[in-house]
């Protein structure tokens, strides 16, 4: 087991050593930590990136000098890797950044519609279903220009929408099918996210339609469990692998 999507504390997950130590004990391969990073000029993402306390740009220094740290310690690679919030509009600074902070891997994210996150169904639900397939369309459009941009390694959950009532069910097989292509045209690789797997959301990322139509453009993928917490490793994994084994896939090794 390679799990590229791991978060710590250096973003919104538990302590680094918990983690590596559960990744090692739950018997992986490889573990790489992609948390959570905002680079944009743009005031509202200041503003998010303020109130979330995502600061990754300035410590991920810190966090390397720490993974290095665990050299020998554990029986398993450890990968310096990142979470990039993605928008159009900041293309220039996630960049520079990324080219300046050398990770290992970086993980692309659509996580924002209109200056909100997708998780936050009490802002979408009270909208149109026409509002609501409008915003899903703007999804859309990001998560083509997030894989066409090729600044990624991985793109993360690509239809994070689909854990909000409010959006699930409005992406279509069109949807699926220009996403696909994109991937299909692009380095990047999509993601089997078993982050929501085990709890109110009840099944993968992408779903199983849409994983079919991925599969049908012969798009590789790869496997994150999304885990935050160490007692979440083991689990998420254990269905990562059985998905993988029940579609014959064979997950890419990112590094």
């Amino acid at each position: 087991m390679a799990d590229y999507h791991v978060h710590s504390n250096y973003s919104d997950g538990r302590f680094l050593w918990s983690m590596v130590s559960a990744a090692a004990d739950a018997g992986f391969d490889a573990v790489g930590f992609a948390d959570h990073c905002t680079v944009s000029g743009r005031e509202e993402m200041q503003r998010t990136r303020a109130r979330m306390g995502f600061n990754l740009d300035h410590t991920y220094d810190r966090r390397r000098e720490a993974i290095d740290s665990f050299g020998g310690r554990f029986d398993l690679a450890v990968y310096d890797a990142v979470e990039m919030d993605y928008d159009p509009r900041d293309e220039a600074d996630i960049a520079a950044f990324l080219d300046r902070a050398g990770f290992d891997y970086a993980v692309g994210s659509v996580h924002y519609l209109d200056g909100v996150n997708v998780h936050f169904e009490g802002h979408f639900a009270p909208k149109s279903e026409a509002e609501r397939r409008d915003l899903a369309t703007r999804y859309v459009d990001k998560l083509v220009a997030l894989v066409e941009s090729e600044l990624f390694d991985i793109a993360a959950h690509p239809d994070l929408l689909e854990r909000n009532p409010a959006f699930r069910g409005l992406l279509d097989h069109d949807d699926y099918a220009r996403i696909a292509t994109a991937f299909g045209d692009s380095s990047t690789v999509p993601e089997i996210n078993a982050g929501r797997v085990l709890d109110d959301y009840g099944a993968f990322h992408p779903t199983h339609e849409f994983l079919e139509v991925l599969l049908d453009h012969g798009v590789d993928l790869t496997l994150g469990t999304d885990s935050h917490a160490p007692e979440e490793l083991e689990p998420r994994a254990r269905e990562l692998t059985r998905v993988a084994e029940e579609y014959g896939i064979d997950p890419v090794r990112v590094v």
